[in-house]
């Protein structure tokens, strides 16, 4: 059997939380319109996509909302907005896709991962995602429960 190859990305942020309170779709890799000292302070690994968003505007542009890169300490009158939106760079086809499912389907577009590729530059994993109700998030977490219990009974009696 062939070994596991290890992804030849360095993660900056990741948004744990989106699956618990999203049940994820369709997911697509975006590029970043960011300047200078964002980049330079994505590489100190201090970015937070937590509470971000993105959606699609009139225009036909995707934008990311509300994802926190933190001002680049040497960066002096040349810094950046912490918190201004950034304009994602995808295909037409794939604006149009994510645009007819937030209108028709209700779905919400959620960034997932944010992470530096091969060739090093920034990019954001995000994914069509549709709201859990309370119930869903509450059996998913008894089902989390129980596989651990069951877990833990196996290897006291075995």
């Amino acid at each position: 059997m062939a070994a596991k190859q290890e992804p030849n990305f360095k993660v900056v942020a990741d948004n744990r939380k989106a699956r618990f309170h999203y049940e994820v779709g369709e997911t697509f890799e975006a590029g970043l319109a960011l300047t200078g000292t964002e980049v330079k302070s994505l590489r100190t690994g201090k970015a937070t996509i937590a509470e971000s968003y993105a959606h699609v505007d009139r225009h036909g542009e995707a934008w990311l909302v509300n994802a926190n890169i933190p001002e680049y300490l040497a960066g002096n009158r040349f810094n950046h907005e912490p918190k201004r939106p950034r304009k994602l760079l995808l295909k037409s086809r794939e604006l149009a896709k994510l645009s007819q499912a937030v209108e028709r389907e209700g779905m919400t577009i959620v960034p997932l991962k944010l992470y530096f590729n091969e060739k090093g530059r920034a990019k954001l994993q995000i994914a069509l995602a549709k709201g859990k109700k309370i119930h869903d998030k509450r059996e998913v977490e008894k089902k989390r429960d129980w596989s651990r219990e069951k877990g833990r009974l196996m290897r006291d009696k075995g």
